[in-house]
Formats: C-alpha cells, sequence, structure tokens
C-alpha cells in the first residue's frame, strides 16, 4: 500500500505537470490587435484572423479612407453583423502627426494629386448624402448614409485610447501580440513614442500599405489602375509610417504591391454567397469588383506566414521630406546601401491567391463567434 508521503508526493508532481502544461499552452498562444480605417465591409480581417486561431483583443481605428470616429463606427457594426461584440473597438488619434488636409493639399498642388486622397479629399456634401464617407470638414461628423451594413447600436470602449490600449496588451502578452496595421500607422507610431519597449515586446508589424516602384503604373494606367497603385495609407501620415518602420518591432512584414495580386470578381462574389448569412450578403452586395484584397491579404499573412510564395529581407524607410515629390513613399535598400535608422524588413512578392480565397470563404461561410 502506498504511504500518504508517496501520494502527496505524487498530487504535487501532477499539479506542477499541469501547472507547467498550462504556461506552455498560454506561451504558445497568439493574439493579434487589429488598427484599420474601417469601412462598411471591412469584416474579414477580423473573421479570418480568429478562424485561423488567434485571439482579436480589440480592433482600432484610424483616420487614412475616412476620419477614425467614421471608421470606428464601421467597426463597431461590422461586428455587430455577426453577434460579435464581445470585442472592444478603441478610437485612435483623429489627426495625423503632422498632416492635415490643407497642408496635404498643398503638397499636391506642387507634386500632383493622388486619385484617392482618404480623409484629406476636398469636402463633397453631395457624395457623402450618396453615401460617401466623411473627407475634410468636422473630423467627428458622422455620415450615416455610408453605412450600408447599418449604424451601430454599441459603443466604443473608452476606458483607455488606442495606443494605450496597445501598450497595456504587449506588456500584458510579451512577444505574443501581432500588429495588424491597414489603414495609417499613426496609433503605431504613437505606442513606439509612449513605450521604449512597445515594439520590441510585440510579436510582429504587418502592414498593408508600402508600395514601391509604381510610378509608371499611375502614369501609364487608367485612373483605376493609378488608384489602386497609390499609397494612401503612408501618404497621410508619412512621419507615422517612418517612426513604425524603424521601430524595433521583432520582425515588420509588409504586404504593398502584393497586395494588389488578387482582384475580387463577380464569380467569386456569387461563389461566396452559395452560403446565406449576413457576411456573405454584405459581402456580395457592396464589396464591389474594383478593388483587389488589400486588407485581406495583410491580414493572412498576419494568420499564416506560408501562405507567401515569394519574400525578400531587406531594409526600408520611408520619405517624410515634404518637398519631395516622394513624400511618403518607401524606399527599399541592401544592407550596405541603407541610410541610418532604416530596418530590414520582410518584404511580400508573392501569395498564394488561392489559399487566400479560401480562408476569406472559409471565415464568412463559418463565421467564428465570441
Amino acid at each position: 500500500m502506498w504511504s500518504y508521503t508517496y501520494l502527496l508526493a505524487l498530487i504535487i508532481l501532477a499539479t506542477a505537470i499541469s501547472a507547467v502544461d498550462e504556461n506552455n499552452a498560454q506561451s504558445e498562444k497568439r493574439y493579434a490587435i487589429l488598427d484599420n480605417d474601417w469601412l462598411a465591409v471591412s469584416f474579414l480581417p477580423f473573421l479570418m484572423t480568429m478562424k485561423g486561431g488567434m485571439e482579436v483583443l480589440g480592433l482600432v481605428s484610424n483616420t487614412a479612407n475616412s476620419w477614425q470616429k467614421q471608421c470606428g463606427l464601421h467597426a463597431l457594426a461590422n461586428l455587430e453583423i455577426g453577434n460579435l461584440s464581445c470585442i472592444p473597438v478603441y478610437q485612435g488619434a483623429t489627426w495625423p502627426l503632422i498632416n492635415t488636409p490643407a497642408r496635404f493639399q498643398a503638397w499636391e498642388a506642387v507634386h500632383g494629386k493622388l486619385p484617392f486622397q482618404g480623409a484629406f479629399g476636398p469636402q463633397n456634401k453631395s457624395a457623402e448624402q450618396q453615401g460617401k464617407n466623411p473627407a475634410s470638414g468636422d473630423p467627428n461628423r458622422v455620415v450615416e448614409e455610408a453605412f450600408v451594413e447599418g449604424l451601430p447600436r454599441t459603443q466604443f470602449d473608452n476606458s483607455t485610447n488606442a495606443p494605450s490600449f496597445m501598450v497595456q496588451m504587449v506588456r500584458k502578452y510579451p512577444h505574443q501580440v501581432s500588429i495588424y496595421a491597414a489603414g495609417a500607422l499613426t496609433n503605431v507610431a504613437l505606442a513606439v513614442r509612449m513605450d521604449p519597449e512597445f515594439a520590441m515586446l510585440a510579436k510582429e508589424l504587418v502592414i498593408m500599405g508600402g508600395y514601391v516602384d509604381f510610378t509608371m503604373l499611375q502614369a501609364a494606367g487608367d485612373i483605376v489602375q493609378a488608384d489602386i497603385n497609390s499609397d494612401i495609407n503612408f501618404m497621410i501620415d508619412p512621419e507615422a509610417a517612418k517612426i513604425a518602420i524603424n521601430a524595433d518591432f521583432p520582425d515588420i512584414t509588409i504586404a504593398g504591391n502584393v497586395a494588389n495580386q488578387v482582384q475580387c470578381t463577380q464569380e467569386y462574389l456569387d461563389e461566396v454567397y452559395q452560403v446565406k448569412n449576413p457576411y456573405t450578403a454584405l459581402f456580395h452586395d457592396h464589396y464591389g469588383t474594383k478593388f483587389p484584397f488589400w486588407d485581406e491579404t495583410a491580414a493572412a499573412l498576419m494568420i499564416d506566414h506560408s501562405i507567401a510564395l515569394n519574400t525578400s529581407e531587406l531594409y526600408a524607410d520611408v520619405d517624410i521630406s515634404y518637398g519631395s515629390p516622394s513624400y511618403g513613399n518607401t524606399r527599399l535598400y541592401r544592407e550596405e546601401l541603407k541610410p541610418p535608422g532604416a530596418r530590414e524588413v520582410i518584404h511580400v512578392n508573392q501569395i498564394d491567391g488561392d489559399k487566400l480565397k479560401d480562408m476569406m470563404t472559409s471565415a464568412m461561410w463559418e463565421p467564428p463567434t465570441c
């Protein structure tokens, strides 16, 4: 018969092994913060992330496609569609670090216009009444006509601001939080400046933006080609993009040029709508066939790095010379030619487009729950 001391030792050992297993499982868990200029059909990044086994700690809004408040309300509405309001939404910075609509438009007067100017385009009340998101004017106004997904009933989490939330989460889960940035990098830059250890405590930074060498397509293609090959995410806040790309993240993945690889088609919209639910209906009726899967490509690269078929490890920096025609553009270098501050990034050149669409379809056909 086993002695009491022996049984007690077995219990202690079993408890210790269980604790180790629990700690190992916790340390292997992957988390994500999704920072985006959310629009009416912007749910795929968080659906794909959850479907891929990552826990979404929160969504963050920024100013790029439109003003951050409008984008944040789109995020709330997108979550409500799938009963995912358990995921908090934090308001990010309303203004870029330096840029303003007047400053941006003055630069355009000298160096040429962008086909899409996002939140800094001239205010057009008639277009807003027809469902366009707000540009210029009052950054806190809400254009209800743009909410084809329905106005949200839930509220922002106002317990803190977006950069502070980011800092809190990487300190809570060191080296486990992926930062996904698919709009302006203002919030990321502010978090970097708030906490000198923020970047190194994150797992990675995955960026949608940072196009390079697209001048010919912008000039010789049609206006749609010029549009999809311009880089509003970086150009609306170049200084923030530079701070983020120069920061000490363990890994930085750039989905710039490659984000244009997979184009949405009517055939794919119809394929997705074979399964009927609120997400597939919104996707089918409102995503359109004009644009590639920009934000979805970056999300897929964060979830599963193996979707990248060809990458280059290069050094990157951002031009922040306001008088330069390349203001806000990304520059790539080989190591021996890089300027001070430029750091190594993973520049993705090609992805598995079929795998991307499979990930998107799966996320919409069987959307995750809280």
